[in-house]
């Protein structure tokens, strides 16, 4: 395998999961990096290409896991078990559902005017930070903060607009009707 590949691949999943389990984006960047350089010094150790997304998760919770003992060295042993466990990560986490709505982003996104779909595209679907597109863009970052939650919430309306959804009581989606080739 191609380290290449597998970043392109898995690099934006592994951000978010480790942003959602760290305190700051620049943490997460940190241990994504860590990851990286772990998977690149022993992608030759893995024989089955099957199991290779495990196998990087694996090495994504464990670094998640050193990352918290080096914060915390005195971490009891039922405080390890409990970290272990908020570090598990559903290894195939996408919905069949939103699996099969994804063919309808690029041609959704299309329909955004272009300064909304490039902030989406950037920070959503890259996973740049909204700092750094700030900076690339030489905006501020109140503006393209307000760019990415306009540019979401367009997307959600031409999703609406297509789409009839079946929520579980906690509001996730379940199932879903389409309109007549919305996308």
């Amino acid at each position: 395998m191609d380290i290449q590949k597998v970043w392109e691949e898995y690099g934006v999943q592994l951000r978010n999961f480790l942003v959602s389990r760290v305190s700051t984006p620049e943490d997460a960047d940190d241990l994504l990096q860590d990851i990286l350089i772990k998977t690149h010094n022993n992608l030759s150790s893995i024989k089955e290409s099957a199991k290779f997304k495990s196998w990087l998760y694996q090495i994504a919770r464990n670094t998640l896991i050193d990352h918290y003992r080096t914060k915390r060295p005195d971490l009891s042993d039922e405080e390890l078990s409990e970290l272990e466990k908020i570090s598990e990560v559903n290894l195939d986490p996408v919905n069949p559902v939103f699996s099969d709505m994804s063919k309808c982003i690029k041609p959704f996104l299309m329909q955004l005017p272009e300064k909304y779909r490039e902030a989406i595209e950037a920070i959503d679907l890259n996973g740049t930070s909204q700092k750094d597109l700030a900076v690339k863009l030489g905006l501020s970052h109140s503006t393209v903060k307000s760019r990415v939650q306009r540019g979401r919430a367009m997307l959600g309306n031409l999703f609406r607009e297509c789409c009839t959804y079946q929520l579980d009581s906690k509001g996730n989606i379940m199932g879903y009707i389409d309109g007549e080739d919305c996308c």
